[in-house]
């Protein structure tokens, strides 16, 4: 994109009180943006209200500062590193899955490995969002990692927002299989800032594994702050860019229960992973299930409901013993581990099942916790984990 096409892009989305609905009709009736502004008031008229042609008439006072921010952050990528491009609707790499819904972004922020945004960043029909808690339980943030890891190797591209709990547990779970040089990303990022900051701070790292071997994508300018107001806004374009959307831990208010909603308007699949009904984190994929979701316990499920072929390895093992569906071989190890079943428990309350005092119980607890099998969970709770 040159620099006049990248400015009349910038300033329809800056022009006030001009959306993504009337700004596709004006690209509709006159073709590129800058075509736009080349027109009369009174022409725009014939597209949008008076006060949108009005707006789109005058030039919006921070379009110069940030055209220069932008051409500069496209200039400045490192050769050896991720690359970086804006593409508008009308871009052959702008998604197929996005331009099918209600309300595609004008413009996308893309950073990824130059092989990728140089000719298709996206995948057509291979997307599956993963989205759940910002603070799962040990048990969900592992079943996010582990059936991102297996619907990966299966060939799907999971896309999530970068958010602490679940949705990091996804990107990391997708970039443990993640192929070096692929065609493909491992996994997309959705953001709710603009891409040259990193929200939260904790995920800079994983953002910068995601730019180097999947896609960080974002409809905001540079510079745009983690305002509460776009997070929620961003998630039409995760579960649009999906052909699916697979909650594994949500209480009630999450917002990943708006994710599945839109996902909902838009045509795509909602899956659900169940929990304990003693969890608050479980009560939102409960209440998807009862709703129509479909309930998953392995990413064998998620896979057959997307008519995808089987995979060696999935299904056969590693998203069973692995994620936690019952077995025959999931036999409780130790009278410990049958004691304490899959719900979270207090050490009181396991006094009273095994009848064990409380100090060999802690000690018995510590040497599970070590091991993997039991997670320790905020108000002095612990969990027996799915692979226990």
């Amino acid at each position: 994109m040159d620099r006049d096409a990248l400015g009349a892009g910038l300033r329809l989305t800056l022009s006030a009180g001009v959306g993504n609905g009337a700004a596709r009709r004006l690209l509709s009736a006159f073709g590129l943006p800058q075509a736009i502004f080349q027109q009369s008031e009174a022409a725009l008229r014939q597209c949008v209200t008076p006060s949108q042609a009005r707006a789109l008439c005058q030039v919006p006072p921070t379009l110069d500062d940030l055209l220069e921010t932008t051409a500069t952050w496209l200039a400045s990528a490192d050769p050896g590193g991720p690359a970086r491009a804006v593409i508008t609707l009308g871009d052959i790499r702008y998604p197929q899955a996005l331009l099918d819904t209600e309300d595609p972004p004008l413009l996308l922020y893309l950073m990824g490995p130059a092989r990728l945004l140089d000719h298709q960043p996206f995948p057509r029909e291979r997307c599956l969002a993963v989205v759940g808690s910002r603070n799962p339980t040990a048990q969900g943030a592992e079943n996010a990692r582990l059936f991102a890891r297996a619907l990966h190797g299966a060939g799907l591209t999971i896309v999530s927002g970068l958010a602490l709990g679940v949705d990091a547990a996804a990107h990391e779970g997708a970039l443990d299989v993640a192929a070096q040089g692929s065609d493909s990303p491992a996994t997309i990022a959705v953001v709710g800032t603009g891409l040259d900051r990193v929200y939260p701070r904790k995920n800079l790292d994983l953002a910068h594994r995601i730019a180097a071997n999947g896609l960080l994508v974002s409809e905001y300018p540079l510079g745009t702050p983690p305002l509460p107001a776009n997070f929620p806004k961003r998630n039409r374009i995760i579960s649009g860019l999906s052909q699916g959307t697979l909650v594994v831990e949500a209480a009630l208010a999450s917002g990943s229960l708006i994710t599945a909603r839109m996902a909902v308007e838009q045509g795509r699949e909602v899956f659900a992973i169940p929990g304990s009904i003693h969890a608050p984190q479980s009560r939102g994929c409960h209440a998807l299930i009862r709703q129509g979701a479909k309930l998953v316990e392995s990413a064998q499920d998620v896979l057959e409901e997307l008519r995808m072929p089987a995979v060696a390895g999935v299904g056969q093992g590693l998203d069973t013993a692995s994620m936690g569906k019952a077995t025959d071989a999931d036999e409780p190890k130790g009278p410990l581990l049958e004691a304490l079943g899959f719900d979270p428990m207090s050490v009181d309350a396991l006094v009273a099942r095994t009848g064990m005092d409380a100090a060999s119980l802690q000690v018995a607890l510590l040497e599970l916790e070590l091991e993997g099998r039991v997670a320790r969970l905020p108000g002095g709770l612990f969990q027996r984990m799915g692979n226990a």
